[in-house]
């Protein structure tokens, strides 16, 4: 009969082989964590594919800059 020993009194390589044993895999799941971007927060790239998608739908340039300020 094999008699319990403590973790901690264990060598080094017995303890790593016991955790190796105790990991798992996280299988199909990736465990990087995601964040969703606000929608209040300015996004240069959403801004510029809005700007074009108006430009390319037959919007007026000089109404843009109208809307902007700029005239």
């Amino acid at each position: 009969m094999n008699k319990y020993v403590s973790l901690d009194k264990r060598s080094k390589k017995a303890q790593r082989e016991y955790h190796a044993k105790q990991r798992r895999t996280w299988g199909e799941l990736n465990p990087v964590t995601r964040s969703v971007p606000s929608g209040k927060t300015y996004n240069r790239r959403k801004e510029k594919q809005r700007i074009g998608k108006e430009f390319r739908n037959g919007f007026d340039a000089d109404l843009f800059l109208k809307k902007v300020g700029f005239r």
